[in-house]
């Protein structure tokens, strides 16, 4: 029986406000490159696989300014190949170092809230894993979801990342219940969907595009509107 519903954060509860795609849309036309925001929507949904597998085997937090930003060419690179744009590493750097002096901001997605309240009116505990390591208290008080979360643990906390078991284990520890008692509910694959069954949890992932890539046989939802159903089907 599920008792509690844990959610990753960005890209799941919250989003960039400027959206990225426009940013990156905007720093590609400033250095001659044209290309569509959902090409590139579809490009950050494919380089998030390679930031995910390297990132488990060595986190990125853990790497120098030199080796972050060769990472991030990278990334860049990836990006705009799914658009049909090759471009070297020097151009990919400068791309991505244009897009990310942008000031920009964690919002809660539409449905975000409107999900919470309701898992919460329904009886579960419901809070974050996050690979993140900011200060979850304050980060989820600015963008609005304090309120309607039961626990945090971040990746600064435990001190290692999603797709590893500790995260999610201190996750049910502090909850207070069995880890197949928690459902989870992420955007990526790997380190959520992966990451949570390897310890029993029960998970699904959240596709917002259609375009996350190695989805096949994961119970996948659209939007967190759909996650009542889907509990009460789990039921």
């Amino acid at each position: 029986m599920i008792k509690a519903v844990s959610f990753d954060f960005y890209n799941t509860l919250v989003r960039f406000w400027p959206p990225l795609e426009g940013i990156q849309q905007a720093a590609c036309h400033e250095l001659g490159l044209t290309v569509q925001e959902e090409e590139i929507i579809h490009g950050y949904a494919v380089a998030d696989v390679l930031f995910n597998r390297e990132n488990e085997d060595r986190p990125l937090s853990k790497r120098s300014d030199k080796e972050r930003l060769e990472f991030f060419g990278r990334y860049e690179q990836l990006i705009l190949a799914t658009a049909g744009i090759e471009v070297s590493m020097d151009l990919a750097q400068r791309v991505w170092k244009m897009a990310m002096s942008v000031p920009k901001d964690f919002v809660p997605f539409d449905d975000s809230v409107t999900a919470l309240e309701q898992l919460r009116e329904s009886g579960y505990q419901v809070g974050i894993i996050t690979n993140l390591r900011q200060d979850l208290g304050e980060l989820c008080q600015r963008v609005g979801l304090a309120p309607y979360l039961d626990f945090a643990v971040g990746s600064g906390e435990v001190g290692i990342e999603k797709p590893h078991p500790p995260i999610f284990i201190a996750a049910a520890e502090k909850v207070g219940t069995r880890l197949d008692e928690i459902l989870h509910v992420g955007d990526q694959v790997r380190s959520d969907v992966m990451g949570a069954q390897r310890v029993g949890m029960k998970a699904v992932l959240i596709d917002r595009t259609g375009h996350t890539p190695e989805s096949e046989g994961c119970l996948t939802i659209s939007s967190l509107s759909e996650l009542l159903q889907v509990l009460e089907d789990l039921a």
